[in-house]
């Protein structure tokens, strides 16, 4: 469970003063776990590749568009270009071991992004040096914030038209809110730019075109940079000693910092998240990286930096602590085997489960616990993960992130630990689905294996939600969006010869909410059918939320009780609260769930011998439902937010597209000769507009969304 933003340094201490265990701890300190964070198309996959061609991993620079690169292994990602699944890799630079997961940028497999997150000690976060902060990198930052991963930002794309370091600087200033400290000077500008001069160590580092990895000189600041350079680093000797205590001492006595004060200030204020330190390059043409690199090492935390993972401990012989205790757990070799399940990939030739040590020593044949469920697990092999490679090792130890063979059973989230001191580390955060679609297997004799193969989707990726539409019959399968289905429908399709699927047109998932509430609706619930009977009576008031309708984002339930008296007590009233949210799960309107109300039980009455918890739930879920039918009700649908980037000539046409789909513009930014143009729209208006924006704009205009709530529906959809 992480629960801090601002991370500090925790020591780990040892009982063993063995030479070997030391050396253990040693080699935990030069891991970092990291990942790496953009919005699409800032260069997160290029990057990843540059970082693996510069440690030797590989011989190749692989490209994107080439479909060459080792993250993007999947054919969907090497045929659409973008990243869709979270993928895992490891290198060895400079005595450091790095793993790195390229995560996607597409919002609708932002749960990719989170489950990475749960499991990462740091990031690093990919700006666009043209666009600066974009919708993307600005949900993938919170998340990130939300775990408190310390990050460090690289501007890419330093050599395109237009690029921009100061403005990307100041977008993150104005949209991310750190404080952005840039440690370095572009040499050169958009296609000139051939390096970046040092600010720490006043060092012009520039690299040729070459294909190799020699390409990098190191020289003195050009004399035409100098007098840049020298403002530069006083602006940030100046900053960093605003922010740090002990930077702050020696500015005061020596009006400057030396370079090793301001690195370690750097450190610190990455760890606690107060500022964030900004690189700058061009991955495609491999410049920047071995900086990058450099800092990632120098600036980002070790699992030995970041605080001792807290779990809820569970009955066992030998476990320290009441049951639901919070224990901690720190990052020891020697300490009992803790570690969270982040992913699970399962194929025709076995089931491949992504774990995060985060304290102990797994090996090869060791049983392990599945605290989630109580179920045992004996591990078979544990692997190396290279993205779609692997490499067979014998053990690992906490700071690991590693695959591992013969988990039969364990979902993502679940806990993995030592039989004898058995903990429950808080899984990540599933998002809700909003898009849904009907899924049939095009001949009769398949529904069996259309049933295996969503089975095994869902246990893939937990926001894949599958159902049985109790009406129709019908398999319903539900996802974060237009795209995550698509992708899951076609991985069906390829993963299983054969398996011909049909799709019915995606559906978005509707809410209702009260627009105008009922006061003093009474409800007696009584039932006599032999023996003790069922006596209770309520009195509830049904109101909006505060703020306007769908404000909520999706959920909002309030429950108060004003009764007096006690002619309802307290158990009772809880009894009434737990009905109420039953009554949530379907609307008058349509049999949607309901969100945005308050509830205030006003009155009641209790019989000696008849009244108790399951008559006060049921009065309580029967008086809701008929108080809604009272109430005027509004359908809510999703709506998101959409940044459409087109050549300026076709921003008139893409503006009536989006008012003909319901949407409410709310600016148009240019950017050069293109234009950025932001709108509300209902997700379900946006259906196959991928394919009409390329129409309108000759193929040239993109789109971004991420969710921004829900919103009243028209009262065609009613």
């Amino acid at each position: 469970m992480r629960t801090d933003v601002r991370r500090t340094h925790n020591a780990v201490t040892t009982t063993s003063t063995s030479a070997a265990a030391a050396a253990v701890l040693a080699g935990i300190t030069t891991v970092r776990n990291l990942g790496i964070l953009a919005h699409v198309d800032a260069g997160k996959t290029t990057v990843t590749e540059r970082i693996l061609f510069l440690a030797g991993e590989t011989h190749k620079r692989g490209e994107v568009h080439d479909g060459t690169t080792v993250t993007d292994c999947h054919p969907q990602e090497r045929e659409r270009g973008i990243t869709i699944f979270a993928a895992a890799v490891s290198c060895l630079w400079d005595g450091h071991r790095i793993n790195l997961i390229d995560t996607p940028g597409h919002v609708d497999f932002a749960d990719e992004v989170e489950r990475s997150l749960r499991v990462l000690d740091g990031a690093v976060a990919v700006f666009d040096a043209v666009a600066g902060v974009e919708p993307q990198s600005e949900s993938v930052w919170r998340q990130a914030d939300r775990h408190g991963v310390p990050r460090i930002a690289f501007v890419n794309k330093m050599d395109r038209a237009g690029a921009d370091l100061d403005a990307a600087v100041a977008s993150i200033r104005e949209r991310l809110h750190p404080v952005p400290l840039a440690v370095q000077l572009p040499v050169g500008r958009e296609g000139d730019f051939t390096g970046v001069v040092d600010l720490l160590t006043m060092r012009a580092l520039t690299w040729d075109d070459g294909p190799g990895r020699d390409g990098l000189r190191e020289g003195p600041v050009p004399e035409e940079l100098r007098a840049e350079a020298e403002h530069r680093r006083r602006l940030l000797d100046e900053a960093v000693a605003g922010l740090h205590p002990v930077a702050l001492e020696e500015y005061y006595e020596h009006a400057a910092l030396s370079t090793a004060t301001l690195a370690a200030a750097l450190r610190d204020l990455t760890h606690s998240g107060e500022a964030v330190v900004v690189l700058c390059g061009s991955a495609y043409r491999n410049r920047g990286v071995e900086p990058l690199l450099a800092a990632v090492t120098a600036y980002l935390p070790s699992p030995l930096d970041v605080p001792a993972v807290r779990g809820s401990a569970v009955g066992a012989a030998g476990t320290a602590g009441a049951e639901g205790a919070e224990l901690e757990r720190a990052a020891d070799p020697a300490g009992p085997l803790t570690g969270l399940v982040f992913k699970v990939n399962v194929t025709a030739s076995g089931r491949l489960t992504y774990l995060r040590l985060y304290t102990g020593t797994l090996r090869k044949g060791d049983t392990v616990l599945d605290a989630t469920t109580g179920r045992t697990e004996r591990i078979a092999r544990i692997l190396r993960v290279q993205a779609d490679s692997h490499t067979e090792t014998d053990s690992a130890v906490a700071g690991d992130i590693v695959a591992v063979i013969g988990v039969k059973a364990a979902r993502t989230g679940a806990t993995l630990c030592a039989p004898g001191a058995p903990l429950v580390l808080e899984p990540p955060v599933t998002a809700e689905p909003v898009v849904t679609v009907a899924v049939e297997a095009r001949r009769s004799v398949d529904t069996d294996r259309l049933a295996v193969a969503l089975a095994r989707l869902a246990e893939e990726d937990p926001s894949l939600v599958v159902r049985t539409d109790p009406e129709t019959g019908q398999r319903v399968l539900s996802g974060l969006g237009e795209l995550h289905l698509e992708v899951a429908v076609e991985k069906i399709r390829r993963d299983h010869n054969g398996l011909e699927v049909t799709v019915g047109r995606p559906q978005v998932a509707h809410r209702e909410t009260v627009e105008r509430g009922v006061t003093g609706h009474v409800h007696r619930h009584v039932k006599q059918d032999g023996g003790a009977g069922q006596f209770a009576q309520v009195v509830i008031d049904v109101a909006p939320l505060d703020g306007p309708v769908g404000a909520q984002e999706g959920g909002g339930f309030v429950f108060a009780s004003t009764v007096t008296g006690g002619r309802v007590p307290k158990e009772y009233v809880q009894a009434v609260e737990a009905g109420c949210r039953d009554a949530l799960a379907e609307g008058p309107l349509g049999g949607h769930p309901v969100t945005g109300l308050r509830v205030t039980l006003t009155d009641g009455a209790t019989h000696s011998k008849d009244s108790s918890d399951l008559a006060f739930r049921t009065a309580g879920r029967t008086a809701l439902r008929d108080a809604l039918r009272a109430c005027r009700m509004v359908l809510l649908e999703p709506v998101v937010e959409v940044t459409v980037t087109v050549p300026q000539e076709a921003v008139g046409g893409v503006l009536g597209d989006l008012a003909a789909r319901r949407g409410r513009v709310q600016g148009s930014d240019p950017h050069g000769v293109a234009a950025a143009v932001t709108a509300v729209v209902p997700l379900a208006e946006l259906f196959g507009y991928a394919t009409a924006l390329r129409s309108r704009t000759q193929g040239r205009g993109t789109f971004t969304t991420r969710p921004a709530g829900y919103a009243p529906a028209p009262a065609a959809a009613r």
